[in-house]
């Protein structure tokens, strides 16, 4: 019997998670089984993604950047990444407020409503930490990311999946100063890091093979945990004009890969679609990006010098799908609370904070509610309205969250590919399996 493909076998794990979790909200204690009992292989497999995703950055920007021979071309590679991170961001910010502007989902919420949703989550714990959070990012200086960039020690760096804009910065210093130095003196250690490099990527493989039993557990854990269904029904027509504008997103990028680079969206779809459903499922480019650096590596043709550094950059600084829920959920606020706000001048500066705000933003689960905050506080939004604006997506924000990961990592793959055809080092997929050497 030919063994089922990976992303078949990830998809059947989620409609059995999603009917499980279903099954257990009618059961008593059936909740309490699922955290108990279920959840924990979720959340051990998200810590084995993030366990490697640090050495597989390190190993593969250091082999990457070392097999460039040359510094000029590590710069043309880098300028032309972060310029086409830029355009991709600002395009889903306009997508976004283009699309809650013609559909205004505000209008459809009720004076009830809102009263219902202060009274549930204006107080929640939640709630108040990312206003608090918030509050400490915008203290800081203009230049403060550019210093939050610079590691005072590589070591507590790498500690911290959070920081992986400073481990990114040491170890392109790094790579540069193998780059620099005597061939003879640099193989010993290069060779190291291409080692590593290998391994990292034989375990990415062996914690792929629990991936369908994960997935199980993370939906079903999801369902189990979800608010009132009356009230996410409420929001359906504010979360619908999000999932929209993802979807818009999804169609933009098989648009640059068919006209760019030259390939069925079709296939590009299916090679990454892995990597897509674990980012739905775990909600968090971060425990992502090792599937992503594999996929797009292995199954898309794209040379590990441009992966190595294009994916871990972009799964730090290029959150489309969390611009564009910025965007929206920005402006749908201001259209339930403070419809006066709503001002050209207000528009362009939601698109100015949003962009600024998602570079160097954590690439966990949650985050873009923090950035949310910066961006209301940019228009000028009343502070003493903000708990009640944030009250108003906190029951949808998981399972929206969910969803734009899913664009962060797509438009992290597309980039890569489009990056990786105009410096000519796009070439045929290469998959490994985890047995490969097995027998020998």
């Amino acid at each position: 019997m030919r063994k089922l493909a990976l992303h078949w076998q990830i998809m059947i794990g989620m409609v059995l998670g999603i009917i499980f979790g279903v099954i257990m909200t009618s059961i008593s204690g059936g909740a309490d089984f699922v955290k108990n009992w279920i959840q924990p292989v979720g959340s051990i497999f998200v810590r084995m993604l993030k366990l490697i995703a640090v050495p597989l950055i390190v190993a593969s920007l250091v082999k990457g950047i070392s097999d460039l021979k040359d510094i000029s071309k590590f710069q043309n590679m880098g300028i032309r990444t972060i310029v086409i991170y830029v355009v991709t961001t600002i395009f889903a910010i306009t997508i976004g407020l283009g699309l809650v502007n013609v559909m205004q989902p505000g209008n459809g919420i009720t004076q009830e409503t809102v009263t219902k949703l202060k009274e549930k989550y204006s107080d929640n714990k939640s709630v108040q930490a990312k206003i608090a959070e918030a509050g400490k990012q915008k203290e800081t200086g203009p230049l403060q990311f550019i210093v939050d960039m610079v590691p005072d020690n590589a070591i507590k760096a790498m500690s911290n999946n959070k920081m992986m804009l400073q481990v990114i910065f040491f170890t392109i210093l790094l790579g540069i100063s193998l780059l620099l130095i005597e061939e003879k003196k640099a193989k010993p250690l290069k060779d190291f890091f291409d080692s590593l490099n290998e391994v990292v990527l034989k375990i990415v493989d062996l914690i792929m093979l629990t991936a369908p039993f994960a997935v199980f557990a993370l939906l079903a854990t999801v369902i189990v945990s979800a608010d009132d269904p009356a009230i996410l029904l409420a929001l359906l027509r504010y979360a619908g004009v999000v999932v929209l504008g993802l979807a818009m997103m999804v169609g933009f990028y098989c648009v640059l890969v068919s006209t760019y680079v030259g390939k069925s969206p079709l296939w590009f779809l299916k090679q990454i679609s892995p990597a897509q459903l674990l980012a739905f499922s775990t909600s968090s480019s971060a425990a992502t990006l090792p599937v992503t650096m594999e996929r797009v590596e292995e199954h898309l043709g794209v040379d590990k010098e441009v992966t190595s550094f294009v994916l871990p950059v972009g799964a730090t600084i290029n959150m489309d799908g969390t611009s564009l829920y910025q965007a929206v959920a920005a402006v749908f606020i201001m259209q339930v609370l403070w419809p006066e706000g709503l001002v050209f001048s207000n528009q362009m500066t939601i698109i100015l904070t949003a962009l600024m705000a998602s570079i160097g933003s954590a690439a966990v689960p949650g985050a873009g509610m923090v950035m949310l905050v910066i961006v209301l506080d940019a228009v000028g939004f009343p502070p003493e309205l903000l708990p009640i604006g944030l009250a108003l997506i906190f029951a949808v924000d998981r399972p929206l969250d969910m969803c734009r990961t899913v664009i962060n990592i797509t438009g992290d793959a597309t980039v890569s590919m489009i990056v990786a055809k105009s410096l000519g080092k796009l070439g045929e997929p290469n998959a490994k399996n985890w047995d490969d050497h097995y027998n020998k």
